[in-house]
């Protein structure tokens, strides 16, 4: 067992804590926060941590290791993560591959339209800044059960998006079966709850902190 692997594994223990403190890490279960129930979808047969699709936030030239979210936009914990994984990128993105997947959770109303709301936006280029508006502005239309249609194409013109564009994919299909495909490999890799991460195909459900998410980082970039 690498050292990697072991350390992923500590950290896997860790998360309880540090999930429950923040009192948002979403199982899937039938007796689930926000009457969340099973995700119903079926997993992959294929399941992969990461595909040529994935939206990557970071692309290095020389990637050494590839680590991969699988979030939910309206997840209060993915919230907490998200500056930690900020902060990464910028000090590691030259080195580091980071992957945003989707996985919204049954139990937040407006969780899978926020992920479709990323996919229109990715169409005209700009899943990058709409991944970033929809975590820095969660708290102004997270945990509601209005429905926030208008709210994010405000945040799609505030992004300068074509919005007939914008309208037409975020109704389209193949952009919710492009959610559900996502959902389905996390499945498939037995993903229950958000974030959880993997570190070159191990995963982990989330580390317990700053300092061990980058420790794990560093160790993946020894091995």
């Amino acid at each position: 067992m690498t050292k990697l692997k072991k350390n992923l594994i500590a950290a896997a223990v860790l998360v309880v804590g540090f999930a429950t403190a923040y009192g948002s890490y979403l199982l899937l279960s039938p007796d689930g926060r926000s009457g969340s129930a099973s995700l119903d979808v079926q997993p992959a047969a294929d399941a992969e941590p990461v595909r040529a699709s994935s939206h990557r936030l970071t692309s290095p030239e020389r990637s050494e290791l590839t680590v991969v979210e699988f979030l939910d936009f309206e997840c209060e914990a993915c919230a907490v993560y998200y500056p930690v994984v900020e902060r990464l990128r910028e000090e590691y993105g030259d080195r580091v591959t980071f992957v945003a997947r989707y996985f919204p959770m049954p139990g937040h109303r407006n969780a899978e339209l926020a992920a479709r709301t990323a996919e229109a936006a990715a169409m005209q280029g700009k899943f990058e800044e709409m991944y970033d508006q929809l975590f820095t502005t969660q708290k102004e239309w997270g945990e509601s059960q209005d429905w926030k249609e208008d709210v994010f194409r405000d945040y799609a013109r505030e992004l300068g998006l074509n919005m007939p564009q914008f309208d037409t994919d975020l109704a389209d299909p193949e952009t919710a079966g492009r959610v559900i495909a996502d959902q389905r490999d996390g499945v498939g890799l037995g993903v229950t709850g958000t974030p959880t991460f993997f570190f070159d195909g191990e995963m982990v459900a989330s580390p317990g902190s700053y300092d061990e998410f980058r420790g794990l980082i560093e160790e993946g970039l020894e091995d």
